[in-house]
């Protein structure tokens, strides 16, 4: 057993990046309902609890709250946002609708020593999301930091191994935010450094062991890192019980079927199924412009052609997925707001023959290629840039056809071989094309064009929750962009995209 920290849930955005930001310590972290705390308070090997943000106000009716015996149990606790202003509301403090919101960089001042800012400079740089405060401590409580807007930014209490920060320590933008958690993790809760992906590894092979057991698992493999990496645990787990299906759907990388024919049937022996569904999404999707209507008819399409051509080849009980938490958590929990469904987390039809199962779903991105080589997948496969369930059609702005895929599907081609060209391609987290379907007038030999205008995103991240735009060489954007007007049939436009997330998402759909 190993010494954790719990993460409560109160329905941020950032809740499961708090407890990736801990494992990525050494440490044990587990993400737990609000609900449920009660549950885990006898449990030795629990060090601290952390309280995660929250949309909600302490002061509105039915708004969550942690149960009180947390308070009795001497751990170490650290509320972060609507975590700090419901420890002060709990312990008769005041909290209020700020006069001002604040959202963004903001400077933060120290005022006095403190076990949780040791080693912190002041004015520090972190990142507030928040149109509440507090506005009168509760007793017992006092202010180590403050902001211009927020004169309680950090509070600690006198006695008790109690702190609340107003702003986010999770995200980069807070620049000694991951300062201040190891403070909370090594210097207050005292935990040991234990945690490692081959613990992930054997623990999940183990649970996909004694659930599975006897019966037979399909497991989707689209290529990407995501859904590779769940092949090699499902393989490691169960071997010839677990049979693998690619379905192309149209919308794949410029000739992705072939390369993942040699990178799993001819290189690595897999018992893979290929099966062309090409006419069937499109046929589907005729006529669909909503972006969450096009997420989930291709998360039921994925089912239903998996459910009709896993009857060719036997009874499944199990459908593995490459599902990782940021599909999660985008795509809505108990406590946390739906910014996109997932093909395969909010199209998943209800009436599906198939359990799912999905080793993944607690891990971000950069977790997920630790795990990988870990299993011994080579580098350039783990590497991959991210490449969403849906593919290209969620890069098609308006109706997804053959015509307008072909479109992105060329221009990325040409996107990633300049990329790569300028030594850039691993260097960025994720970049391709769009098809905006905006149509503008051109000229190309002297004849007036009416083409589409295509563009084109790139950025930086760690985790995929928040993403910065990539400063791309000038060069490396008119070379693209030149390639593109000339290669690709009926463009005669080419953007870059300079927006960050947030507010946008890295998808534009």
């Amino acid at each position: 057993m190993a010494d954790k920290i719990l993460v409560c849930d109160f329905g941020s955005q950032t809740n499961r990046l708090i407890a990736r930001r801990i494992i990525e310590m050494g440490v044990k972290c587990e993400l737990i309902d609000h609900e449920t705390l009660h549950e885990h308070l006898s449990d030795s090997d629990v060090k601290g609890i952390i309280f995660s943000g929250g949309p909600h106000s302490v002061y509105e009716e039915g708004a969550m709250m942690v149960d009180p015996r947390v308070y009795d149990t001497g751990l170490p606790i650290l509320g972060i946002c609507y975590g700090m202003q419901m420890m002060t509301h709990q312990h008769k403090g005041s909290v209020k609708a700020g006069h001002t919101k604040e959202y963004g960089k903001t400077e933060m001042m120290l005022c006095g020593e403190s076990l949780l800012t040791q080693g912190m400079a002041s004015p520090t740089s972190v990142w507030m999301s928040h149109g509440d405060h507090v506005s009168v401590l509760a007793p017992g409580f006092k202010s180590k930091a403050y902001s211009f807007n927020t004169p309680f930014a950090l509070i600690e209490h006198e006695t008790q191994p109690w702190y609340g920060v107003q702003f986010h320590p999770e995200v980069t933008h807070s620049i000694e935010g991951l300062t201040l958690l190891r403070n909370f993790v090594f210097s207050i809760a005292k935990v040991k450094q234990l945690w490692k992906a081959t613990d992930f590894i054997e623990e999940e092979v183990k649970r996909i062991q004694e659930e599975v057991k006897d019966k037979k698992v399909l497991c989707a493999l689209s290529g990407g890192v995501d859904s590779s990496v769940t092949a090699s645990l499902l393989h490691k787990a169960i071997h010839d019980q677990c049979t693998f299906m690619f379905i192309d759907h149209g919308c794949m990388r410029y000739e992705e079927g072939e390369w993942i024919r040699k990178t799993f049937i001819e290189e690595r022996g897999y018992n893979l199924v290929m099966i062309d569904a090409k006419k069937r999404f499109f046929d589907a999707l005729k006529g669909v412009i909503d972006p969450e209507k096009k997420r989930k008819i291709i998360g039921e399409m994925f089912i239903r052609v998996f459910e009709e051509e896993s009857k060719k080849l036997g009874t499944f009980d199990y459908l593995a997925q490459g599902t990782l938490y940021t599909d999660v958590i985008e795509s809505g929990t108990k406590t946390a707001q739906t910014i996109k469904s997932h093909h395969n987390v909010g199209g998943l039809p209800e009436d599906m023959s198939f359990k799912i199962i999905e080793p993944l779903k607690t891990l971000f991105k950069d977790e997920a290629r630790q795990v990988g080589l870990q299993l011994g997948l080579p580098y350039e496969l783990v590497y991959r840039q991210p490449f969403p369930g849906p593919g290209l059609s969620i890069r098609v702005m308006g109706e997804v056809n053959e015509e307008s895929v072909r479109i992105v599907r060329e221009s990325d081609k040409i996107f990633k071989e300049e990329l790569i060209a300028f030594d850039l391609y691993d260097k960025i987290w994720q970049s391709f094309s769009v098809n905006t379907n905006v149509r503008s007038v051109g000229v190309m030999g002297d004849q007036r064009t009416y083409g589409v205008m295509v563009a084109l995103r790139a950025i930086t991240s760690l985790d995929g929750m928040s993403a910065d735009v990539a400063h791309l060489p000038y060069d490396c954007i008119l070379k693209v962009s030149n390639r593109i007007v000339n290669e690709v049939v009926g463009v005669n436009r080419v953007t870059y995209d300079v927006t960050s997330k947030p507010p946008a998402t890295i998808e534009w759909e």
